[in-house]
């Protein structure tokens, strides 16, 4: 509103000015048509009436000198003016193409990160002297995380998340001022008496952000935060765009390498994993060891129960073992109802144990979903019983078939291999339901 009226008022300056010109030409004309006649009419008239001719045409001739220096005082304010919307007009170009430059920036952006430092640089060219925060939405969407602040003025402690119930600028999802000084409503999360606009960034109706601009002077400080109002906007719009495609590009990704169902990773995920962890294995003279897990009975329960129950209880299970394990193993669903995890520096004994505190925690699920659940377990590790990252998942394969010959809801690893011998099955660890 307040660019708007400004705008107006210049308009109508402008308007002013030239009707104020036009009211001095005509009356420089009529003063030069005066000073005219006063010169002629000494020739036709009588000789008497020359002195009056003088008088008036000296009158004529000062009023002449007074309308030349009006004209000339009125031509040099509309120059000062026009030199200054050029100056306006200038600012403007760069700051368009500063703008540009983001924006283009910005589209090689891959992480937030990338991008805060794209804003930071635009920003301190853009509005030197103003500070500013850059907040980012996590993956819940339940807070905002502090993503990169710069020249934050003193006194103004910049908190690590924000709770977008406390953001006005959020809640209407609109610009909004917090400026104390002046008496303006004020967002919960504001911690001074400083003055800032908060910046909402919102893309494909989607909020994505929120970038809050501060000015360090206490006076005068609303006035100069109400002048970058419209810059500031440009700011945010351009980087909600880039938080747009930096969050889409992250929720390809995981759908590339997760499982939308358990957001287990899914086996084009397992098989590099399990190449590079068999490769520093095999440097370090560490143990890899894959446990492949299958659910008993699983058509069983989706017919009786339903694909509904049969997805709650995936969904479960997989929480039960990413529970269960350290966070550098790393869990997939292979397909269907079988899962494999991949445990890294762990030997042939310490995965038994490990497979068994997961059967059992797998079991353990049939009081909450008040249906029979168990699993079986099959367990190969390189290089006790297998040679490397191809041979090692069959291997746990046939190990999971023997289990479920043995009766299912128990667990079962390859023996170890004698040299190159072709590894044999043996039931390690059994427990019959």
């Amino acid at each position: 509103m307040a660019a708007a009226d400004r705008e107006s008022s210049e308009k109508r300056q402008l308007l002013d000015d030239e009707v104020s010109l036009e009211k001095v030409h005509i009356s420089t004309l009529v003063a030069h048509a005066l000073v005219l006649c006063a010169v002629i009419l000494p020739m036709v008239v009588a000789d008497k009436y020359h002195d009056f001719l003088a008088i008036v045409a000296a009158c004529c001739m000062v009023g002449l000198f007074a309308l030349q220096l009006v004209l000339k005082r009125a031509a040099q304010s509309v120059r000062n003016r026009n030199i200054t919307n050029y100056v306006i007009t200038r600012d403007s170009r760069e700051q368009i193409q500063e703008l540009f430059a983001m924006t283009d920036m910005l589209q090689a952006a891959e992480t937030y990160e990338d991008a805060g430092a794209v804003l930071m640089a635009t920003a301190r060219r853009l509005l030197p002297g103003y500070g500013a925060a850059l907040f980012v939405f996590n993956n819940s969407r339940d807070r905002l995380d502090l993503a990169r602040a710069w020249d934050m003025p003193e006194g103004y402690s910049v908190p690590e998340m924000l709770s977008p119930s406390n953001c006005w600028a959020l809640k209407r999802g609109k610009p909004h001022v917090n400026s104390p000084a002046v008496g303006t409503l004020c967002c919960a999360h504001h911690p001074s008496e400083i003055a800032t606009v908060e910046m909402p960034m919102m893309a494909c109706g989607q909020l994505h952000g929120l970038l809050i601009i501060a000015h360090p002077d206490s006076d005068g400080a609303y006035d100069h935060i109400m002048e970058i109002r419209r810059l500031g906007r440009a700011l945010a719009d351009s980087m909600s765009l880039a938080l747009s495609n930096i969050a889409l590009r992250e929720k390809l990704r995981t759908q590339s390498l997760r499982d939308p169902l358990t957001g287990l990773y899914n086996r084009r995920y397992m098989e590099d994993a399990l190449e590079r962890f068999v490769s520093l294995g095999s440097r370090t003279g560490a143990s890899t060891a894959v446990v492949m897990l299958d659910l008993d009975n699983f058509k069983k329960l989706n017919d009786e129960h339903g694909h509904a129950k049969g997805d709650a209880v995936l969904r479960d299970v997989a929480a039960q073992i990413v529970g269960c394990l350290r966070p550098t193993d790393v869990v997939c669903r292979y397909g269907g109802e079988e899962l494999v995890a991949i445990l890294p520096d762990c030997s042939l004994e310490d995965v038994l144990d490990k497979a068994e505190v997961l059967r059992q925690r797998i079991e353990s699920l049939s009081a909450s979903h008040e249906c029979a659940i168990s699993a079986s377990l099959g367990i190969a590790t390189v290089p006790e019983t297998a040679t490397s990252a191809t041979d090692i998942v069959p291997i746990a394969d046939a190990a999971l078939y023997a289990a479920k010959k043995a009766g299912k809801n128990c667990v079962v690893a390859a023996e170890k291999r004698a040299g190159r011998e072709t590894p044999r099955l043996a039931t390690v660890n059994s427990r019959q339901s």
